[in-house]
């Protein structure tokens, strides 16, 4: 996929002052910039966001043995179904879980309404055992979408909720902090 392969649509917003934000939303890149860019400005910031998402994108892509987005899909669905089985008990599964690109202040989210989660693309690469807590921390807000004690209670059967807490909070430290491991 490249950019030129993509519509661009290019949001002004007066509430933005200095930020710039790209998403791929239905086949379409999202530019949102503020109102009182320039011509100029608009061109440039575009063709950098564009490029940026489209790198993003291309990480991303399906690796070159064939396995492609849709394949990973299935394989998150068969792993967010065992999960549910083994600590959930079969509760919770989502009609469709997914990496995105566009979580950065989150490792991931749900929508119960409509069953679904989506990863964000930075936990990939993590321990197994800390992706599986996000997810089963994901479907467990599909069953009870609030933070209360019987969510809670949902994790305690995963042995190890409390060192992935640990771990994520680690990673958020070190990247809020400019800290690289070497």
């Amino acid at each position: 996929m490249t950019a030129d392969d993509l519509p661009v649509e290019v949001r002004r917003s007066a509430k933005r002052r200095r930020t710039v934000s790209a998403d791929l939303r239905d086949g379409v890149v999202i530019v949102s910039i503020p109102a009182h860019f320039t011509a100029a400005q608009e061109k440039d910031w575009v063709q950098r966001m564009v490029t940026k998402l489209m790198s993003k994108q291309q990480a991303l892509a399906p690796a070159r043995d064939g396995a492609g987005l849709a394949d990973r899909g299935e394989e998150l669905l068969q792993r967010a179904g065992a999960l549910s089985e083994a600590y959930l008990a079969g509760l919770g599964q989502p009609v469709s879980i997914g990496w995105v690109t566009n979580q950065n202040s989150r490792w991931a989210s749900a929508t119960p309404a409509r069953k679904t989660i989506r990863l964000s693309h930075k936990l990939q690469g993590m321990p197994a055992w800390v992706v599986d807590y996000v997810i089963l921390h994901e479907m467990a807000h599909l069953i009870e979408p609030s933070h209360n004690r019987v969510f809670w209670r949902l994790l305690e059967a995963y042995p190890r909720t409390e060192a992935a807490k640990a771990f994520l909070e680690g990673v958020s430290f070190a990247s809020n902090h400019g800290l690289a491991g070497h």
